[in-house]
């Protein structure tokens, strides 16, 4: 049984959100498409990040809790991890358009926005030496930088995110071995901040609001071309 803890990790994260799809009203199904669009590009982008670090020994895999079933140099539940967390969020960012009238970050939204792009750039600077951390802080910094300067509302991409956090952590905290005798998922601390929430390093936080902001802004690329083709 423990070599499908990772993959039960992953069907944990996705099962609600996809139940809760067909839900007639509001049925998160029928974006499917221009979900599956976006997911497979940011998909691609982090698994050949992922594939990079995992060779360079940033991190890797506890071979206990997986099934065996290797995608080049990552296992399949790595990979099925940037499509179940991803739906997750993008179901919660879905759910919110109508379940919230106005938004309590709306007003705030670009002072958050600046906010963490001057702390992730001086964070990264300080640690331009630990991969994980220099890497994750720049790339989302100039992320954020560029849908800033396209004037993207971020506040529902912030509510989502704030929401989907204690189940991020719930799920990563087995991830990095909280409940287990050993992590599923190990990190090579010279190449992060050192800090972990729980067992959870900080950079995860932000490689997750990147991964979540990406899946989302394709998302919402493909719906709108979508609704402008029919």
């Amino acid at each position: 049984m423990e070599a499908y803890t990772y993959l039960l990790v992953n069907l944990a994260c996705i099962s609600i959100p996809f139940i809760a799809s067909f839900y007639p009203k509001h049925a998160f199904y029928k974006d499917w498409k221009p979900f599956f669009m976006a997911n497979i590009i940011v998909t691609l982008l982090f698994v050949v990040w992922d594939a990079i670090f995992t060779n360079l020994g940033i991190w890797g895999f506890n071979k206990t809790y997986l099934v065996g079933i290797h995608i080049g140099n990552l296992p399949l539940e790595e990979v099925l991890f940037f499509i179940c967390i991803p739906y997750a969020c993008v179901f919660s960012y879905f759910a919110f358009q109508y379940f919230f009238k106005s938004n309590f970050l709306q007003k705030s939204q670009t002072i958050i926005s600046y906010f963490l792009i001057t702390m992730l750039l001086v964070v990264g600077i300080f640690n331009y030496g630990k991969l994980y951390t220099a890497v994750t802080f720049f790339v989302t910094s100039f992320y954020l930088i560029y849908l800033v300067y396209k004037k993207t509302d971020l506040s529902l991409h912030y509510l989502s995110y704030l929401f989907v956090m204690p189940f991020f952590f719930l799920s990563n905290g087995v991830l990095t071995g909280s409940f287990l005798v050993e992590p599923i998922v190990w990190y090579n601390d010279a190449e992060n901040l050192g800090i972990r929430i729980s067992n959870i390093p900080i950079e995860d936080s932000v490689y997750g609001l990147l991964l979540i902001f990406m899946n989302i802004e394709f998302y919402n690329y493909f719906k709108q071309k979508k609704i402008k083709t029919t």
